[in-house]
């Protein structure tokens, strides 16, 4: 029986090692770099995935350097305003998880513009992962928690999995079947550590914008042949 597959995650790396690759300027492995998330968020809706995860910006990214960062929100802007545009057209929903109070007010708006504009398309949803990071996600979680005990509304005994799940940024989002890492690195860097406890990982050394709707179907057709226990027999 094939392995049920809603949910995939992905970790975009390797956009400024492409770019030195190839002799151009860092911000040309980014900019290639979210041309790719439209076509293989095109391709995983196609393949009939519901839920695409891709970890845009990082809390720890807002410690490189002020032109870098400049760089890469001005190019957030212009997808914002032009090309994410374009998902509405394939049906496909928009949402961002992360502190939006870290980012500009004007892209703030952009976002939430999307993401109204989009709510009721139901072929998938992109889940755009935008100054985040897991650790500030849990934190936020167990804050939250505490407030509701502080008020009375839940006591600590009553806490499990589901309440502290019910506080994540992923609320109502399906914990993801795969995580794919390009780029050849190997570790997590802070990204849904809550929600990959027994996420099916695969990691390649494709960087980002040379990965291809290609290698994402043989990724599909490889995680189909493996045995999810859920740490059952």
């Amino acid at each position: 029986m094939a392995n049920a597959l809603e949910h995939i995650a992905i970790i975009m790396d390797g956009n400024g090692r492409w770019a030195i690759k190839h002799g151009l300027p860092r911000t040309a492995g980014h900019k290639k770099g979210a041309e790719v998330v439209l076509d293989i968020a095109k391709a995983a809706k196609n393949m009939g995935v519901k839920y695409l995860t891709i970890y845009a910006f990082s809390t720890e990214n807002w410690k490189r350097s002020k032109d870098e960062v400049d760089t890469l929100m001005n190019l957030l802007r212009e997808y914002l305003s032009h090309d994410f545009k374009a998902l509405d057209k394939e049906n496909i929903r928009i949402r961002f998880i992360g502190q939006r109070d870290m980012l500009a007010k004007d892209i703030v708006l952009k976002m939430a513009e999307l993401e109204t504009k989009t709510q009721n398309n139901t072929a998938a949803t992109l889940v755009v992962a935008l100054s985040y990071g897991s650790r500030a996600e849990i934190t936020h979680a167990a804050q939250q928690i505490a407030l509701k005990i502080k008020s009375g509304d839940i006591l600590p005994e009553d806490i499990d999995e589901k309440t502290i799940s019910d506080m994540l940024y992923t609320k109502s989002i399906p914990d993801p079947d795969i995580l794919i890492r390009t780029s050849g690195e190997q570790r997590l860097s802070n990204y849904l550590l809550w929600q990959l406890a027994y996420t099916e990982l695969f990691f390649t050394p494709t960087l980002w914008p040379d990965f291809k709707a290609e290698e994402l179907k043989q990724i599909v057709e490889t995680y189909q042949t493996r045995e999810r226990r859920y740490g059952q027999v």
